[in-house]
């Protein structure tokens, strides 16, 4: 029989280029990792070809319009990518019944909540952004009942371009950072969000049928200036941290001001143990040490 086979999307970004790094542990099942080249998710027209010639049991969907503040002004872009194109996948999934792996964001919600948001909780996106991957979440569900939205929060690896590597520069060549204090969420490390992603294709090709909106980041909870703190402790910097508020650092696009996930029923359904964002960031300290 042959192996099933898993699409992977975004395989330039982090999530993707993670998925791809733990590929090699999971050789029961064949990976075709795709970047734009290969599907371009601003080109909608292209992704039912791209289905008569490959025909995966399982499509990872990791690409996104992701530049926050861009999208505010390149609007058509980040809906074509983020909503019209994930919304095309689904259907197209949903022809030869393979099950749509889309990962989602925190910023679906307006970061006025006081306690952790639960995958059904109300969504209300405060930038274009957040709106645009609402839309892809809706289109996804709307057109495959077959889908598993992931949202997730504060995403870094060793790879790419996030606040992790940011800092970790700019303490080197700095004296003195300045980092809004009073936006609260978890990091999330690829690595570990690729890891439950496996998890649950496992547990799916298993006989699981849970399905629907789930969440996922580290355990704990901070703000990004803490998260500095975190960093500069862990790589033994001496650069100072100054902590300011939102308002001192306006943006394009607004930022919600608590993004903290219940991740309980991934947790259930899935059988994912969570693991602590302090653990798993010094992993990624020290990997990228040794590059």
């Amino acid at each position: 029989m042959p192996k099933p086979l898993i699409v992977v999307t975004g395989v330039s970004g982090q999530l993707g280029w993670s998925i791809k790094s733990i590929s090699h542990l999971h050789q029961e099942y064949d990976f075709l990792f795709v970047d734009k080249l290969q599907l371009d998710l601003s080109n909608p027209n292209t992704i039912e070809d791209f289905f008569k010639l490959y025909q995966p049991k399982y499509f990872i969907n990791c690409a996104a319009y992701t530049a926050v503040d861009k999208a505010e002004s390149e609007q058509i872009t980040a809906l074509t990518i983020n909503a019209t194109s994930v919304g095309e996948i689904a259907k197209q999934c949903a022809a030869i019944n393979a099950t749509l792996i889309l990962i989602s964001t925190d910023y679906v919600f307006d970061g006025n909540g006081k306690e952790p948001y639960k995958p059904y909780d109300a969504t209300d996106p405060v930038n274009y952004y957040g709106y645009t991957k609402w839309l892809g979440e809706k289109l996804a569900l709307e057109n495959n009942p077959n889908t598993i939205i992931i949202r997730t929060s504060w995403v870094y690896a060793e790879h790419g371009n996030n606040f992790v590597k940011t800092m970790l520069r700019l303490m080197k060549e700095r004296d003195e950072l300045k980092v809004v204090n009073d936006q609260i969420g978890t990091p999330t490390y690829a690595t570990d969000l690729a890891n439950v992603i496996m998890n649950i294709v496992i547990e799916l090709n298993k006989g699981n049928t849970n399905k629907g909106i789930y969440h996922f980041s580290n355990s704990g909870v901070i703000s990004w200036f803490q998260f500095a703190e975190a960093i500069k402790e862990l790589s033994l910097s001496n650069c100072t941290i100054l902590p300011i508020a939102s308002s001192a650092y306006p943006t394009p696009a607004k930022r919600p001001a608590y993004s903290v996930l219940n991740k309980e029923s991934i947790q259930t359904d899935f059988n994912i143990q969570l693991i602590d964002w302090k653990k798993s960031l010094q992993i990624c300290i020290n990997e990228l040490a040794k590059a």
